[in-house]
């Protein structure tokens, strides 16, 4: 090799070295693991641990509502309730207004 080749090289080789540290801090930031992926499963994450929180509590009350309408445990009251929306019951002395 010559020495007029050796700047030559020394630059490509910074060239290529400032390349892929530019590539590499790209992905870090927009890549499939880089921080703006990160943001956005966090954003998910809160977004889904609200709909959980909402589910249990949907699930906790339709329980209590089975529960109460067991064998074991009845309450007449919501059964009354239910039987009145469900199957259009009224008694002879109430008047309905929609």
């Amino acid at each position: 090799m010559s020495s007029k080749s050796r700047p030559w090289s020394a630059l490509a080789g910074l060239t290529v070295a400032f390349f892929m540290a530019v590539y590499f801090a790209y992905a870090a930031v927009q890549g499939d693991y880089g921080l703006f992926r990160r943001a956005e499963i966090e954003a998910q994450n809160a977004e889904l641990a609200r709909q959980l929180a909402t589910l249990e509590s949907e699930v906790a009350r339709m329980e209590n509502l089975t529960r109460r309408l067991s064998d074991d445990y009845l309450d007449l009251d919501l059964l009354d309730e239910q039987a009145r929306d469900v199957l259009g019951l009224l008694r002879g002395d109430e008047i309905v207004i929609r």
